[in-house]
């Protein structure tokens, strides 16, 4: 078995990377109606995991070992609210050697994380379970390399 290190990008050009990905969280329409009306205890979830979606992709190095540090050039956490939960969607820019997938893929996670953290009282049922809330669709929807 090979022994487990970085990928050595020393010879590879820099060149403007991007990528796009997606999640979603389904939610009860009881917590959707909460978010939209802005009645809920802990605050906004949507600024919530718009925040937290920024930072996750800034420390994406720290949780995934092997994943390069890069200077991001740009992170956008947009969030879409819609009957049956909250679709998130994250693009990270930046001009590197190597790709800024994992990036995206860390912020849409941490963010939908979030959510669920803010809205976590509304999902529960009688025996405190989250018998409908789930996070799923967490992909890479794009991926561009330039130059």
């Amino acid at each position: 078995m090979a022994e487990i290190r970085q990928v050595d990008i020393s010879g590879k050009d820099v060149v403007r990377r991007e990528a796009v990905a997606r999640g979603f969280i389904r939610l009860k329409p009881e917590t959707i109606r909460r978010i939209r009306s802005g009645d809920l205890e802990k605050g906004d979830p949507l600024q919530v995991a718009r925040l937290a979606g920024i930072n996750a992709a800034k420390l994406t190095p720290l949780l995934l070992p092997l994943c390069h540090p890069l200077k991001l050039e740009h992170v956008d956490v947009n969030l879409n609210v819609m009957d049956d939960g909250v679709e998130v969607v994250v693009r990270v820019l930046a001009h590197e050697k190597t790709g800024v997938e994992m990036e995206a893929l860390t912020a849409a996670s941490i963010a939908l994380l979030n959510i669920w953290d803010v809205v976590k009282r509304y999902e529960k049922d009688e025996s405190g379970q989250y018998p409908s809330t789930e996070i799923s669709s967490i992909k890479v929807v794009e991926k561009i390399k330039e130059g």
